[in-house]
């Protein structure tokens, strides 16, 4: 046909259509097939440049035409010759912009007949960086938690630096008070009726978090309340009875702690910040544990410590009740952290997040009622979820609308409202985990009963028997000789100060570990090697803890022990000791969360690891509490730590069979698939240690 100078267009051989469509066409599908969202644009460029070049390879060949008419009809031409010249210089370069983009150049390769390329190499993954705690999320809501938390040790741990006198002080106004085996016994009872009523609630305790009609935060306000309330019966007790009777309804009403570590886990659900968020609580208990010991021996007997403050013939409540005030402050404590809760955290439970709160109503109301701004101009408001991006919005999903059905939030959250029943809970590792848990509670919690009856014990007097029921010496078998290594006997006969000093120092060497060495060593070591090598440094500080009692003293028995040895001796100790329990709590916490079946267990997991591990820490402070009184009468005061160093040794023995759990090792019916797991549906499985489901 003609054109537009009248010159006859030649057709192309078909050979030559082919090349040129076929490129064109392979060019797009060679685009269009990446399901990458990212390479969308570019498969529109090289779409359009294949276009350009079909447009481009038509008006050359159109020349090529032009160019052969004209032979036949002028003889051909020195400006057909530049055109054909300029048009190869376009052609070349338009061609050579198509191939630089990634699926042109394989798309010529495969068309030469030429291997593919390899894929480009992707930047080698920077190492990983050890977390700050500025990098933590959420860290208003982990305050709560802490703060929390802090009130609890300083009710704890303040009562161990005055309980040896509060309970030689329950006597009959005319009778002798009780002997130092009696008081040692007494002693583990009342630990034993704390943490035994806590192992006979804490599964209700662990149950009651995961119910929608009650959630995480009312369980942790019954228990700082219920802390409260025994806290303040404890302290206005007047007898042996009356004190147990209040301890138990102090751990009745307490749950707190497996509560605690579940809301940090689903506050702070990636693993790389889980070290650093459960080390809050373990870090929170030293600084407790610093505070609560030193408020005690302050506040202990206000009236006997500070005579000048009172005067003579004092009748008040102070003096009927010597031992009230630390409970009264520490009472206060307590509400001040119920408070915080109430109006300042949120639930974490799923099916009751973003429901009406009206603590957190209350508290936002006042908020911006104080801190409203005089003019409020233009600008975004929070939308919230339901509000925000929905199931329709595709765009904002992944592309498709198969991929905004794929991720729906409703199958997610279905998915997690199925609750695993409880007789799949018990996994092998769950076994495990809860039986190294178990013996790490017993023995440290008896440490910490056992350690403050140490302090207090009267110091060994050579020449001296005690048959007088003098409450300075000690009760011991006539004819007694001491003789190392193991006949020995006797305390440090430290008063409530003093006692409350030895307990800081625990604290201050506890928090210094946990901020300076735990972090950098737990980063490199990871979390089950740290674990592991805790458990074997525990024996290590019982076996010697009984040696104190030998140290060198600048004054002389019956008098307290003092002096530079004695005090050195004690920080090394408690040194060894803390090293251990910095490394071995956290790492426990993290196991036990991550040895949780299922997530909708979770709270029920933590629930059973309290109750095991207040079992073990009643029948702890019990048992040694009468080996330590025997040992007293018969001379031998190392018998309960010797003892204690065995149950290390066995919790060493049973952590090397712990693994690391993934938080989600039994799958129900549907949740196979959609987690990507290809699983059979309803099959109980285990994970890789650190695998993902």
């Amino acid at each position: 046909m003609s054109g537009q100078h009248g010159t006859l267009y030649l057709p192309l051989s078909s050979e030559e259509d082919v090349d040129v469509d076929s490129a064109a066409t392979t060019l797009r599908a060679s685009a269009s097939s990446s399901k990458a969202q990212s390479l969308d644009e570019g498969r529109r460029r090289t779409e359009y440049d294949a276009a350009d070049m079909g447009v481009e390879e038509e008006e050359w060949s159109g020349r090529q035409r032009i160019r052969a008419g004209g032979e036949h009809v002028h003889g051909g031409g020195d400006e057909d010759e530049e055109d054909t010249h300029e048009s190869a210089h376009l052609l070349a370069h338009d061609t050579a912009t198509i191939l630089s983009t990634p699926s042109a150049a394989e798309t010529a390769r495969a068309v030469d007949g030429e291997q593919p390329a390899p894929p480009p190499s992707l930047p080698e993954e920077k190492k990983a960086q050890p977390v700050s705690w500025s990098s933590l999320p959420k860290k208003a809501q982990l305050a709560i938690l802490t703060l929390s938390r802090l009130s609890e040790p300083l009710t704890q741990t303040s009562l161990q630096s005055y309980m040896f006198y509060q309970l030689k002080s329950f006597h009959p106004p005319s009778g002798p008070p009780p002997t130092d085996r009696t008081v040692a016994q007494q002693a583990g009872i009342l630990a034993a009726a704390f943490t035994g009523a806590q192992m006979l609630t804490a599964v209700l305790w662990g149950r009651l978090p995961d119910s929608e009609r009650f959630g995480r935060k009312k369980v942790i306000l019954v228990g700082l309340l219920g802390s409260a309330i025994g806290s303040l019966g404890f302290g206005f007790s007047s007898s042996f009875a009356m004190a147990v009777f209040w301890r138990a309804v102090g751990g009745m009403l307490n749950g707190n702690m497996g509560v605690m570590r579940t809301m940090i886990s689903e506050i702070v659900r990636e693993k790389k910040f889980q070290s650093r968020a459960f080390l809050l609580l373990p870090m929170t208990f030293n600084i407790g544990v610093i505070v609560g010991p030193l408020l005690g021996g302050l506040l202990a007997d206000p009236v006997g410590s500070y005579p000048g403050l009172f005067g003579e013939g004092y009748t008040g409540w102070m003096g009927r009740w010597p031992y009230a005030l630390p409970n009264v402050v520490n009472a206060g404590f307590l509400g001040c952290s119920a408070l915080g809760v109430v109006f300042g955290l949120e639930e974490t439970l799923e099916g009751l997040r973003g429901k009406k709160d009206w603590g957190l109503r209350i508290s936002g109301w006042v908020l911006r009622r104080l801190f409203r701004r005089g003019q409020m101009g233009p600008g975004y408001m929070a939308v919230s979820a339901e509000e925000g991006v929905g199931e329709e919005d595709i765009e904002l999903s992944c592309g498709t609308a198969a991929a905004a059905e794929e991720h729906k939030p409703t199958r997610g959250l279905a998915a997690r409202r199925k609750k695993l029943p409880f007789r799949r809970i018990w996994t092998p590792n769950v076994l495990f985990t809860l039986l190294a848990h178990g013996l790490l509670a017993m023995h440290v919690g008896t440490f910490n009963n056992l350690w403050f009856v140490f302090l207090s014990t009267p110091r060994y007097t050579p020449g001296t028997t005690n048959n007088d029921h003098n409450s300075t010496t000690l009760h011991l078998p006539s004819h007694y000789h001491p003789h190392a290594p193991f006949t020995l006997t006797g305390g440090l006969a430290l008063p409530p100060p003093s006692i409350g000093t030895a307990l800081a120092i625990l604290g201050v060497i506890g928090i210094s570990l946990q901020l300076l060495l735990y972090p950098p060593l737990s980063f490199r070591l990871g979390t089950l090697p740290s674990y592991h090598f805790s458990l074997l440094l525990f024996p290590l500080s019982y076996t010697l803890a009984p040696y104190l009692a030998t140290s060198p003293s600048s004054l002389p028995a019956p008098l307290p022990a003092s002096g530079i040895l004695v005090w050195s001796g004690i920080t090394l100790l408690l040194a060894i000791q803390t090293l251990a329990r910095t490394f071995a709590l956290p790492a426990t916490a993290i196991l036990v969360n991550n040895a949780s079946p299922h997530p909708s267990v979770l709270g029920t997991v933590h629930g059973i690891a309290q109750t095991v591990s207040s079992a073990t820490r009643t029948v702890g402070p019990v048992l040694a509490g009468w080996a330590y009184g025997l040992g007293l009468e018969r001379g031998v005061v190392g018998l309960a730590w010797w003892g204690l160093a065995g149950v290390a040794v066995v919790g060493a023995v049973a952590g090397r069979w712990v693994r690391e759990g993934s938080g989600w090792e039994v799958f129900m019916e549907g949740e196979g698939e959609e987690h990507g797991d290809g699983r059979e549906r309803g099959r109980e499985s285990t994970r890789d240690e650190g695998g993902k489901g």
